[in-house]
């Protein structure tokens, strides 16, 4: 009875206390999510990123105050226009969805991005609720790196390009462009030389407002557009140039508004192995610019106080960002069982079988990836391999173009633990695998009695300088042993994966297919 009396009392003091104003700290969501969108409608916002040749793709996610966020749906499962989303005949490495505009219309959620590669057609998706799974709609022309836009007057365009912008109306029901309607390239004073595209566009207090990145001699920076006229001509404004954290490339995002008339900016950065992580700003309206930073200096600050109470940011810090898992290339799904019975949330396990040969862990159809996050990171999974079969590979890497890769083997009857650090190389055209380098490090033999249970672990470092992955095991759960390279270098390259460094579970054989084997994701000890 006393109890429950002082609990009552603590309770009561609580609420009576002030509410703790959310802090986050930049880079917010320090993980790669590139090319961001991000709208508000009513009390959520909603957040899409590119993930390219992962699967499902388009991961959408939501937040009521942008610092706790949840991935509520993906916009696709698998992209069939070409036989390389299969792994057959090159790969879509780098490719796949790129830079998906998000908006909202009547009632209506809309998703437009461009497939990446052939036929380069760009995808629309529509929903009246992101939680409840997404429809194709239409397929359009290829609009790189476009903004789909919603006017007033019920009239619908789409700003798009690398370089120049063009704008192109669409017919009202986003079926096609619209026959006779506007198509021109943008009349843009002051675009600087150099790189230039991630349009997205805002209309506010009727003004039109195209952002782009742009990349002049000068560096790296967010550059705005306005007119009262949306074909223009348009004036230009540098909103955000600003290093970061010791990484100096800033700039592709857009601005949404809050719930009490706030604004703020989200723009990635590129932060090394982690990928491109996302900074956010406050946007101040000054002289009828969206001016970035505290009180419009341009810079990205430290930190950022929100709209919204939460003691868990009471001090500043990072953003949470569920953990949500994709399938490198289009996944079998004959070949997968989960414990929860999906495969974009499979639980605490998954059970793989092969029924594809592979060479290496570039072209094994299957493997599960998901994000690495910063400042540090670490998790765990544990193996049943005593079902696989004679030349089969299952394990755990800090997947990339350049890749650690901590592998059990079975040769013949014996099982053996390596770490090995692997390079891809791609043809440009077909992002065809043409060779694999492998340099094994180190290299131990695992008895048959802990088959049953092997745990790997991956730790990764992308505090300014480090972009450092360490590898160990453990045959019982508790006592982890480091094996491989020490420090093993995370890079991220464009031209390749284009993609920061994921976690990656992987299984696959190499000569004998119908083999299994079961990946614990959330071992006991995992952290």
């Amino acid at each position: 009875m006393i109890k429950n009396q002082l609990l009552t009392l603590l309770l009561l003091v609580a609420s009576l206390l002030p509410a703790q104003a959310i802090q986050v700290k930049n880079p917010f969501i320090w993980a790669d999510t590139p090319d961001p969108d991000i709208i508000r409608v009513g009390d959520y916002y909603y957040l899409v990123t590119t993930t390219m040749h992962l699967f499902p793709g388009g991961p959408v996610m939501r937040s009521r105050d942008l610092a706790h966020w949840e991935v509520v749906s993906y916009l696709f499962d698998a992209i069939h226009d070409t036989p390389r989303y299969d792994l057959q005949g090159g790969t879509v490495y780098g490719r796949g969805q790129w830079a998906t505009s998000l908006r909202y219309h009547n009632g209506t959620f809309w998703a437009l991005f461009v497939a990446n590669d052939e036929p380069h057609r760009s995808m629309v998706f529509r929903t009246t609720d992101p939680a409840k799974g997404w429809t194709l709609h239409s397929r359009l022309p290829a609009y790189h790196d476009a903004s789909l836009f919603f006017d007033d007057d019920g009239r619908v365009y789409v700003f798009s390009g690398s370089g120049d912008i063009s704008l192109v109306e669409l017919k009202p029901d986003l079926s096609g462009e619209k026959p006779g309607g506007v198509k021109k390239k943008l009349v843009l004073h002051g675009k600087p030389d150099g790189l230039h595209e991630g349009s997205r566009v805002v209309k506010h207090d009727g003004m039109y407002y195209l952002l782009c990145i742009s990349w002049p001699s000068t560096g790296r920076q967010e550059i705005a557009y306005r007119s009262r006229n949306i074909e223009g001509p348009y004036d230009s404004k540098v909103i955000l140039k600003s290093d970061f954290g010791g990484f100096p490339l800033a700039g592709q995002g857009t601005i949404v508004d809050g719930k009490h008339g706030e604004w703020y900016g989200v723009m990635f950065q590129d932060r090394g192995g982690i990928g491109r992580v996302l900074t956010l700003e406050p946007c101040s309206w000054i002289d009828g610019w969206p001016m970035l930073g505290t009180l419009g200096n341009g810079r990205i600050p430290d930190t950022v106080e929100l709209d919204g109470q939460c003691a868990c940011h009471s001090t500043p810090a990072l953003a949470s960002i569920e953990k949500d898992y994709q399938w490198n290339h289009n996944f079998i799904p004959g070949d997968i069982t989960t414990a929860s019975g999906s495969i974009t949330r499979p639980g605490r396990w998954v059970k793989l079988t092969a029924s594809v040969l592979a060479h290496n862990i570039f072209d094994a159809r299957n493997t599960l990836t998901w994000r690495t996050w910063g400042p540090t990171c670490s998790d765990t999974i544990c193996l049943d391999v005593r079902q696989m079969r004679d030349g089969d590979c299952a394990g755990l890497s800090a997947f990339n173009g350049d890749a650690g890769v901590l592998t059990i083997q079975r040769k013949g009857a014996a099982f053996s633990l390596v770490m090995t650090e692997e390079n891809v190389r791609l043809d440009p055209a077909t992002k065809a695998i043409t060779r694999v380098d492998n340099k094994v490090v180190e290299r131990v033999s695992l008895p048959k009695r802990a088959l049953g249970k092997v745990w790997l672990r991956m730790d990764g470092d992308f505090n300014p300088g480090r972009d450092a992955a360490n590898f160990y095991y453990s045959l019982d759960g508790k006592t982890f042993r480091h094996i491989g390279t020490t420090d093993y270098k995370m890079r991220f390259d464009y031209l390749r994966l284009f993609m920061g460094t994921r976690y990656a579970a992987f299984y696959y054989p190499t000569k004998n297919k119908g083999g299994h084997v079961t990946i614990s994701l959330s071992p006991d000890n995992n952290k």
